[in-house]
């Protein structure tokens, strides 16, 4: 699937309001590029079932892959199953496989209320994977996973090759000169090669290891382009500016 893009969505109140930090999001940006998937949005929205299913239909229209975080416990506030379900336009039903999980998980201490766990969309997909008791529910291309980070994270690891793509190649090319100097050389350099995504970060005071002022970053998931971007860039600035030039995958 080429350039396959994502973007995150954040449920819960405890977010917004500053109750919970959350992790899941940080931890997803590192996935996605190293799998080679372009992080496209991050939304952060509260516990409402119109926020949600609104968000869903956006997102899930306009990106490859979705992927939600939080709100799929047994407690009041739990209305991603039924966002997502309604983005769809479709019902939450109860899942016999994941029923009798949670019947076997928890036995004589079982509460009616934690069977609202095994409530998904009526055309979800459940993903299994070796070592994951709880399979990761999906509706299309909307990946439906807990808020509570460990879990998260087991989760997504266990289906994230699913995901992988042409990995992105990146350049950074560090100097000494300040970005007013050097606009007019990534203008040009970003007209010539608009396939690669060009960026600029400077440093408030020069950097401790070389003096450098500005961090320069070349990206593409084309090597050669990333090369020859980097060549044309590093021609148009004053060498003598210029600290180091590093290449990575």
């Amino acid at each position: 699937m080429p350039d396959a893009t994502a973007a995150i969505l954040i449920i819960g109140d405890e977010i917004l309001s500053g109750k919970t930090r959350d992790e899941n999001a940080q931890f997803l940006i590192g996935e996605l590029r190293e799998l080679g998937v372009s992080l496209r949005r991050i939304l952060v929205i509260p516990d409402r079932l119109e926020a949600i299913e609104g968000a869903v239909r956006e997102l899930s229209a306009t990106y490859t892959h979705v992927f939600t975080s939080g709100g799929v416990g047994p407690t009041h506030d739990d209305l991603t199953m039924a966002g997502v379900a309604r983005a769809f336009d479709t019902e939450v039903v109860r899942h016999p496989e994941l029923e009798a999980i949670l019947r076997g998980y928890y036995g004589e201490k079982l509460e009616e209320r934690n069977l609202r766990m095994a409530d998904v969309p009526a055309r979800a997909t459940l993903h299994r994977a070796e070592g994951l008791a709880w399979p990761v529910i999906a509706l299309e291309n909307v990946y439906v996973l807990p808020g509570i980070p460990a879990i998260f994270k087991k989760k997504f690891l266990a289906i994230r090759e699913r995901f992988r793509q042409q990995p992105f190649h990146l350049t950074c090319i560090y100097t000494r000169d300040e970005e007013g100097r050097i606009a007019a050389h990534l203008d040009r350099v970003a007209e010539q090669f608009s396939d690669v995504s060009i960026g600029s970060y400077p440093q408030i005071v020069p950097h401790p290891e070389g003096g450098w002022r500005v961090k320069l970053t070349l990206e593409s998931k084309e090597r050669a382009r990333v090369a020859a971007a980097a060549d044309a860039l590093c021609t148009l600035l004053d060498p003598a500016s210029i600290v180091k030039v590093d290449s990575a995958q």
